[in-house]
Protein backbone atom coordinates (compact mmCIF):
# COMPACT_ATOMS: atom_id res chain seq x y z
CA UNK A 1 0.00 0.00 0.00
CA UNK A 2 1.30 3.46 -0.94
CA UNK A 3 2.06 5.62 2.09
CA UNK A 4 1.16 9.29 2.43
CA UNK A 5 4.86 10.16 2.28
CA UNK A 6 5.07 8.39 -1.08
CA UNK A 7 2.10 10.43 -2.33
CA UNK A 8 3.94 13.57 -1.29
CA UNK A 9 7.06 12.41 -3.10
CA UNK A 10 5.01 11.99 -6.28
CA UNK A 11 3.52 15.45 -5.88
CA UNK A 12 6.96 17.01 -5.43
CA UNK A 13 8.33 15.26 -8.51
CA UNK A 14 7.77 17.88 -11.21
CA UNK A 15 8.60 15.32 -13.85
CA UNK A 16 5.35 13.52 -13.06
CA UNK A 17 2.01 14.89 -14.26
CA UNK A 18 -0.44 15.88 -11.54
CA UNK A 19 -3.28 13.39 -11.35
CA UNK A 20 -6.62 13.90 -9.64
CA UNK A 21 -6.34 10.45 -8.08
CA UNK A 22 -3.20 11.62 -6.25
CA UNK A 23 -4.66 14.96 -5.23
CA UNK A 24 -7.71 13.29 -3.71
CA UNK A 25 -5.46 12.01 -0.94
CA UNK A 26 -5.07 15.62 0.23
CA UNK A 27 -8.74 15.83 1.24
CA UNK A 28 -9.58 15.78 4.95
CA UNK A 29 -5.98 15.55 6.12
CA UNK A 30 -5.44 14.31 9.66
CA UNK A 31 -2.99 16.20 11.88
CA UNK A 32 0.08 14.11 11.05
CA UNK A 33 -0.62 14.25 7.32
CA UNK A 34 -1.21 17.98 7.47
CA UNK A 35 2.15 18.55 9.16
CA UNK A 36 3.89 16.37 6.59
CA UNK A 37 2.26 18.25 3.74
CA UNK A 38 3.14 21.67 5.15
CA UNK A 39 6.75 20.57 5.60
CA UNK A 40 6.90 19.42 1.97
CA UNK A 41 5.08 22.40 0.43
CA UNK A 42 8.04 24.86 0.35
CA UNK A 43 10.08 22.28 -1.56
CA UNK A 44 7.64 22.36 -4.48
CA UNK A 45 8.31 24.80 -7.33
CA UNK A 46 6.07 27.82 -7.96
CA UNK A 47 4.47 26.56 -11.18
CA UNK A 48 3.76 23.20 -9.58
CA UNK A 49 2.20 24.88 -6.52
CA UNK A 50 0.03 27.05 -8.76
CA UNK A 51 -1.11 24.03 -10.73
CA UNK A 52 -1.89 22.12 -7.56
CA UNK A 53 -4.03 24.78 -5.89
CA UNK A 54 -5.94 25.37 -9.14
CA UNK A 55 -6.69 21.67 -9.50
CA UNK A 56 -7.62 21.31 -5.84
CA UNK A 57 -10.07 24.20 -6.24
CA UNK A 58 -11.65 22.56 -9.27
CA UNK A 59 -11.94 19.21 -7.50
CA UNK A 60 -13.58 20.82 -4.46
CA UNK A 61 -16.03 22.71 -6.67
CA UNK A 62 -17.04 19.51 -8.49
CA UNK A 63 -17.39 17.41 -5.33
CA UNK A 64 -18.65 19.04 -2.15
CA UNK A 65 -17.57 16.03 -0.10
CA UNK A 66 -13.90 16.88 -0.70
CA UNK A 67 -12.27 19.24 1.77
CA UNK A 68 -8.90 20.87 1.13
CA UNK A 69 -9.38 23.72 3.62
CA UNK A 70 -6.21 22.90 5.57
CA UNK A 71 -4.17 23.31 2.40
CA UNK A 72 -5.92 26.46 1.23
CA UNK A 73 -5.53 28.05 4.67
CA UNK A 74 -1.81 27.29 4.64
CA UNK A 75 -1.52 28.71 1.12
CA UNK A 76 -2.80 32.10 2.29
CA UNK A 77 0.78 32.63 3.48
CA UNK A 78 2.44 31.33 0.31
CA UNK A 79 5.24 33.43 -1.19
CA UNK A 80 3.48 33.50 -4.58
CA UNK A 81 0.54 35.93 -5.00
CA UNK A 82 -1.23 33.70 -7.51
CA UNK A 83 -1.20 30.82 -5.04
CA UNK A 84 -2.56 33.12 -2.32
CA UNK A 85 -5.34 34.40 -4.58
CA UNK A 86 -6.39 30.94 -5.74
CA UNK A 87 -6.33 29.73 -2.13
CA UNK A 88 -8.76 32.50 -1.15
CA UNK A 89 -11.13 31.36 -3.89
CA UNK A 90 -10.68 27.75 -2.78
CA UNK A 91 -12.06 28.68 0.64
CA UNK A 92 -15.38 29.82 -0.85
CA UNK A 93 -17.35 27.48 1.44
CA UNK A 94 -15.24 28.08 4.53
CA UNK A 95 -17.28 30.24 6.90
CA UNK A 96 -15.40 29.84 10.18
CA UNK A 97 -14.69 33.16 11.86
CA UNK A 98 -10.96 32.55 12.15
CA UNK A 99 -10.77 33.39 8.45
CA UNK A 100 -11.97 36.97 9.00
CA UNK A 101 -8.76 38.25 10.56
CA UNK A 102 -6.63 36.59 7.90
CA UNK A 103 -8.66 38.05 5.04
CA UNK A 104 -8.56 41.51 6.60
CA UNK A 105 -4.79 41.18 6.97
CA UNK A 106 -4.44 40.31 3.28
CA UNK A 107 -6.79 43.13 2.29
CA UNK A 108 -4.83 45.69 4.27
CA UNK A 109 -1.25 44.64 3.70
CA UNK A 110 -0.74 42.19 0.85
CA UNK A 111 1.62 43.56 -1.77
CA UNK A 112 -0.53 42.23 -4.63
CA UNK A 113 -3.62 44.16 -5.67
CA UNK A 114 -4.97 40.93 -7.15
CA UNK A 115 -4.79 39.24 -3.73
CA UNK A 116 -6.27 42.28 -1.97
CA UNK A 117 -9.22 42.26 -4.37
CA UNK A 118 -9.84 38.56 -3.77
CA UNK A 119 -9.66 39.09 -0.01
CA UNK A 120 -12.16 41.96 -0.19
CA UNK A 121 -14.62 39.90 -2.21
CA UNK A 122 -14.26 36.90 0.12
CA UNK A 123 -15.26 39.04 3.10
CA UNK A 124 -18.66 39.39 1.47
CA UNK A 125 -19.76 36.00 2.83
CA UNK A 126 -19.45 37.37 6.35
CA UNK A 127 -21.52 40.40 5.38
CA UNK A 128 -24.25 37.97 4.32
CA UNK A 129 -23.89 36.09 7.60
CA UNK A 130 -24.55 39.33 9.45
CA UNK A 131 -27.62 40.13 7.35
CA UNK A 132 -28.97 36.65 8.12
CA UNK A 133 -28.30 37.21 11.82
CA UNK A 134 -25.66 34.49 12.15
CA UNK A 135 -22.57 36.67 12.73
CA UNK A 136 -22.05 38.45 16.07
CA UNK A 137 -21.69 42.22 15.84
CA UNK A 138 -18.09 42.26 17.03
CA UNK A 139 -17.01 40.24 14.00
CA UNK A 140 -19.12 42.23 11.60
CA UNK A 141 -17.69 45.50 12.85
CA UNK A 142 -14.21 44.29 11.89
CA UNK A 143 -15.41 43.36 8.41
CA UNK A 144 -17.39 46.57 7.95
CA UNK A 145 -14.52 48.82 9.04
CA UNK A 146 -11.99 47.07 6.82
CA UNK A 147 -14.21 47.24 3.75
CA UNK A 148 -15.28 50.83 4.39
CA UNK A 149 -11.67 51.98 4.76
CA UNK A 150 -10.84 50.26 1.48
CA UNK A 151 -13.75 51.82 -0.37
CA UNK A 152 -12.86 55.30 0.87
CA UNK A 153 -9.12 54.95 0.19
CA UNK A 154 -8.54 56.86 -3.04
CA UNK A 155 -4.94 55.65 -3.07
CA UNK A 156 -6.13 52.05 -3.32
CA UNK A 157 -6.39 50.35 -6.72
CA UNK A 158 -9.84 50.71 -8.26
CA UNK A 159 -10.24 46.95 -8.63
CA UNK A 160 -9.76 46.51 -4.89
CA UNK A 161 -12.14 49.35 -4.01
CA UNK A 162 -14.72 47.96 -6.41
CA UNK A 163 -14.52 44.47 -4.93
CA UNK A 164 -14.84 45.89 -1.43
CA UNK A 165 -18.00 47.71 -2.47
CA UNK A 166 -19.43 44.53 -3.99
CA UNK A 167 -18.64 42.65 -0.77
CA UNK A 168 -20.38 45.14 1.53
CA UNK A 169 -23.27 45.59 -0.92
CA UNK A 170 -25.47 43.07 0.89
CA UNK A 171 -25.39 45.23 4.03
CA UNK A 172 -28.49 47.36 4.73
CA UNK A 173 -26.70 50.17 6.58
CA UNK A 174 -27.39 53.70 5.20
CA UNK A 175 -23.71 54.43 4.46
CA UNK A 176 -23.58 51.38 2.19
CA UNK A 177 -26.43 52.68 0.06
CA UNK A 178 -24.68 56.05 -0.16
CA UNK A 179 -21.42 54.36 -1.21
CA UNK A 180 -23.22 52.36 -3.91
CA UNK A 181 -24.90 55.47 -5.28
CA UNK A 182 -21.63 57.44 -5.16
CA UNK A 183 -19.77 54.70 -7.04
CA UNK A 184 -22.47 54.45 -9.69
CA UNK A 185 -22.46 58.20 -10.27
CA UNK A 186 -18.67 58.48 -10.38
CA UNK A 187 -16.69 59.15 -13.53
CA UNK A 188 -14.83 55.86 -13.22
CA UNK A 189 -16.22 52.96 -15.20
CA UNK A 190 -14.76 50.32 -12.86
CA UNK A 191 -16.53 51.81 -9.87
CA UNK A 192 -19.75 52.24 -11.83
CA UNK A 193 -19.73 48.54 -12.71
CA UNK A 194 -19.22 47.62 -9.06
CA UNK A 195 -22.02 50.01 -8.11
CA UNK A 196 -24.44 48.15 -10.38
CA UNK A 197 -23.27 44.80 -9.03
CA UNK A 198 -23.70 45.98 -5.45
CA UNK A 199 -27.26 47.14 -6.20
CA UNK A 200 -28.22 43.53 -6.83
CA UNK A 201 -26.58 42.33 -3.63
CA UNK A 202 -28.29 45.15 -1.72
CA UNK A 203 -31.69 43.53 -2.33
CA UNK A 204 -33.48 46.88 -2.42
CA UNK A 205 -36.04 47.18 -5.27
CA UNK A 206 -35.64 50.96 -5.26
CA UNK A 207 -32.55 50.39 -7.43
CA UNK A 208 -34.68 48.95 -10.24
CA UNK A 209 -35.16 52.20 -12.27
CA UNK A 210 -31.37 52.56 -12.54
CA UNK A 211 -30.97 48.90 -13.44
CA UNK A 212 -33.65 49.13 -16.12
CA UNK A 213 -31.78 52.04 -17.72
CA UNK A 214 -28.47 50.16 -17.62
CA UNK A 215 -30.05 47.14 -19.32
CA UNK A 216 -30.07 49.42 -22.38
CA UNK A 217 -26.47 50.59 -21.94
CA UNK A 218 -24.11 50.54 -24.90
CA UNK A 219 -21.54 48.86 -22.68
CA UNK A 220 -22.05 45.06 -22.54
CA UNK A 221 -20.41 44.88 -19.10
CA UNK A 222 -23.03 47.26 -17.71
CA UNK A 223 -25.84 45.31 -19.37
CA UNK A 224 -24.41 42.10 -17.91
CA UNK A 225 -24.18 43.48 -14.38
CA UNK A 226 -27.62 45.06 -14.58
CA UNK A 227 -29.17 41.76 -15.70
CA UNK A 228 -27.33 39.92 -12.93
CA UNK A 229 -28.58 42.46 -10.38
CA UNK A 230 -32.16 42.11 -11.61
CA UNK A 231 -31.90 38.36 -11.05
CA UNK A 232 -30.64 38.90 -7.52
CA UNK A 233 -33.49 41.31 -6.75
CA UNK A 234 -35.96 38.78 -8.21
CA UNK A 235 -38.68 41.36 -8.88
CA UNK A 236 -41.22 40.31 -11.51
CA UNK A 237 -41.33 43.89 -12.80
CA UNK A 238 -37.89 43.27 -14.34
CA UNK A 239 -39.05 40.52 -16.72
CA UNK A 240 -40.24 42.74 -19.56
CA UNK A 241 -37.07 44.84 -19.32
CA UNK A 242 -34.88 41.74 -19.43
CA UNK A 243 -36.66 40.06 -22.34
CA UNK A 244 -34.99 42.12 -25.13
CA UNK A 245 -31.54 41.04 -23.87
CA UNK A 246 -32.28 37.49 -24.97
CA UNK A 247 -31.46 38.85 -28.44
CA UNK A 248 -28.32 40.66 -27.22
CA UNK A 249 -25.25 40.44 -29.45
CA UNK A 250 -23.11 39.49 -26.45
CA UNK A 251 -23.40 35.81 -25.51
CA UNK A 252 -22.54 36.42 -21.86
CA UNK A 253 -25.30 39.01 -21.60
CA UNK A 254 -27.76 36.51 -23.07
CA UNK A 255 -26.65 33.79 -20.66
CA UNK A 256 -26.90 35.95 -17.54
CA UNK A 257 -30.32 37.19 -18.69
CA UNK A 258 -31.60 33.63 -19.03
CA UNK A 259 -30.33 32.83 -15.53
CA UNK A 260 -31.88 36.02 -14.14
CA UNK A 261 -35.28 35.13 -15.58
CA UNK A 262 -34.99 31.73 -13.95
CA UNK A 263 -34.25 33.34 -10.59
CA UNK A 264 -37.18 35.75 -10.92
CA UNK A 265 -39.57 32.99 -11.93
CA UNK A 266 -43.32 33.38 -12.25
CA UNK A 267 -45.71 33.18 -15.18
CA UNK A 268 -44.17 36.01 -17.21
CA UNK A 269 -40.62 34.76 -16.90
CA UNK A 270 -41.69 31.25 -17.83
CA UNK A 271 -43.51 32.52 -20.95
CA UNK A 272 -40.45 34.50 -22.08
CA UNK A 273 -38.11 31.55 -21.53
CA UNK A 274 -40.39 29.11 -23.34
CA UNK A 275 -40.11 31.22 -26.49
CA UNK A 276 -36.38 30.41 -26.52
CA UNK A 277 -36.59 26.74 -25.65
CA UNK A 278 -35.83 26.03 -29.30
CA UNK A 279 -33.04 28.59 -29.43
CA UNK A 280 -30.48 28.93 -32.23
CA UNK A 281 -27.69 27.17 -30.32
CA UNK A 282 -27.41 24.12 -28.10
CA UNK A 283 -25.82 26.24 -25.37
CA UNK A 284 -28.77 28.60 -25.31
CA UNK A 285 -31.28 25.74 -25.30
CA UNK A 286 -29.51 24.10 -22.35
CA UNK A 287 -29.37 27.41 -20.46
CA UNK A 288 -33.10 27.95 -21.00
CA UNK A 289 -33.88 24.40 -19.85
CA UNK A 290 -31.85 24.96 -16.69
CA UNK A 291 -33.57 28.28 -16.00
CA UNK A 292 -36.99 26.68 -16.47
CA UNK A 293 -36.01 23.96 -14.00
CA UNK A 294 -35.20 26.70 -11.47
CA UNK A 295 -38.63 28.24 -12.10
CA UNK A 296 -40.30 24.86 -11.60
CA UNK A 297 -38.37 24.17 -8.40
CA UNK A 298 -39.22 27.60 -6.99
CA UNK A 299 -42.92 27.11 -7.71
CA UNK A 300 -43.05 23.50 -6.45
CA UNK A 301 -39.92 22.26 -4.64
CA UNK A 302 -41.53 18.86 -4.00
CA UNK A 303 -41.77 18.23 -7.74
CA UNK A 304 -38.00 18.41 -8.17
CA UNK A 305 -36.25 15.15 -9.04
CA UNK A 306 -32.44 15.07 -9.44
Amino acid sequence: MTTFQEYLADLKDEGRPLKATKLLHLSHLVDEEERAFLDAWPEIGIERRRQMVRQLGELAEDNVELNFDAIFLACLSDADPEVRAVAIRGLWEYEQRDLIERLIGLLQSDDSAFVRAEAALALGRFVLQCEFGSLPDRYFRQVEQALRRTIDDEGQELEVRGRALEAIGACSLPWVREAIDRAYRSDNQRLRVSGIHAMGRNCDPSWLPILFEELKSEDPEMRYEAALACGLLAEEAAVLHLAPLLEDEDIEVREVTIAALGEIGGRQARAVLLRYLEGPSQGMREAVEEALSVVDFTEDPLSFSP
